[in-house]
């Protein structure tokens, strides 16, 4: 049992593809025809109009994926059950930071894809999001625990690494998602989509609602955080790595 099979209940009602990421996850497959997408999850940035393979270990998030979804096989990044070259590229979208190793994970998607794209994010700047800082501060010793994009984009040699900032309507319920909608979080369903909210000790993070909780009601977030309301989007980190 993967921990997405406990903690992955529900995920694909909070986590819906959103298209301002979509796009440039397409632009930096290139012309592939044949792709491999690793860590697939309920395939939500799965590319349409393309020959298309999920792996994907978790038999929860498998269960979620649509009917009209690409064949999925179950199997683990780090021993992909497929020839080296099979594929156009391998994709890995916000998945490198579950894998029990993340290097051979990658060095897999090298062997079997001549392209790599890999979503994945800065996780320093995750630390920094301000339900991190002021709230639950106890999310920072799993983040840098994962591997950071810095780290990723290295080691994949990559030719390209894009800023990839969060819309404030973000409809894909990654954990920073709702950084201009600070009231979401005090949705249990909101969290669950969160790995790094549903990973960390369910007492931290009711302390840290119970906190902003009150925040909200009597003004002080909106006060200390006046400067997010206008702005259209904001940089969690995430970068779109091509290799």
């Amino acid at each position: 049992m993967t921990h997405y099979d406990e903690i992955g209940v529900g995920y694909a009602l909070g986590r819906r593809t959103d298209p301002r990421w979509l796009a440039p996850v397409l632009d930096a497959l290139g012309p592939a025809a044949s792709v491999l997408d690793v860590g697939s999850g309920t395939g939500s940035y799965e590319p349409p109009s393309r020959r298309v393979v999920a792996v994907e270990p978790s038999a929860e998030m498998i269960r979620q994926r649509r009917p009209d979804a690409a064949p999925v096989v179950r199997a683990v990044a780090e021993a992909l059950p497929f020839a080296g070259g099979t594929f156009d590229a391998a994709s890995a979208v916000l998945t490198v930071h579950h894998w029990r190793d993340w290097r051979r994970g990658l060095a897999e998607l090298r062997r079997v894809a001549r392209r790599q794209v890999v979503l994945a994010y800065d996780t320093a700047l995750h630390n920094d999001f301000w339900l991190v800082r002021e709230y639950v501060p106890e999310v920072a010793s799993l983040e840098r625990s994962r591997p950071s994009a810095p780290e990723i984009a290295a080691f994949l040699g990559a030719s390209s690494v894009v800023e990839l900032p969060v819309p404030w309507d973000f409809t894909d319920g990654v954990f920073p998602a709702h950084w201009r909608r600070p009231e979401a979080y005090l949705d249990p369903a909101v969290r669950r989509s969160c790995s790094a909210l549903a990973q960390t000790s369910p007492a931290a993070v009711e302390r840290g609602m119970a906190r902003l909780r009150a925040d909200l009601e009597s003004g002080r977030w909106h006060e200390e955080h006046a400067e997010l309301l206008d702005l259209p989007e904001w940089d969690a980190g995430f970068r779109l790595i091509v290799a």
